[in-house]
């Protein structure tokens, strides 16, 4: 899809049986956000970016306990690690960028999405619930 980023990565499921595949709407979505990463990538010093989630079919998403309303579902969005990075760094870092969404989650990841309007929410979910990250 792009110079860092595969569909192969994109749509990775540890949930083997169940069917990720994108259908043509998502797969555009999917190039967008790969698109979107290289930039993350960019900001972030061309650290690498392990990818946890980003593409998740209607099974993988109900799998997970996700809601049908999560990004995942569209291909907009990805859940990931910067080695050697703590995840409020990572938000910090790209606070600036146009994301719909980055949520630093569980202080073991970040999610960033995308949208035709971002809002540029940042937010925090862990144990203690959601609220706006500061």
């Amino acid at each position: 899809m792009t110079p860092h980023f595969t569909l192969a990565e994109l749509t990775h499921t540890d949930h083997r049986t169940l069917d990720n595949t994108p259908n043509a709407a998502e797969l555009a979505n999917l190039q967008r956000l790969a698109e979107f990463l290289e930039t993350v990538k960019t900001t972030l010093g061309g650290k690498p970016i392990m990818i946890n989630s980003a593409f998740r079919s209607k099974a993988v998403n109900d799998a997970v306990g996700s809601k049908d309303t999560s990004q995942h579902r569209q291909g907009l969005a990805a859940d990931f690690r910067v080695p050697g990075m703590a995840p409020d760094a990572v938000v910090r870092a790209l606070l600036k960028l146009p994301f719909d969404q980055i949520i630093r989650e569980y202080d073991a990841w970040t999610h960033i999405s995308i949208s035709d309007k971002p809002r540029r929410q940042a937010l925090i979910i862990d144990k203690a619930g959601t609220r706006v990250f500061v």
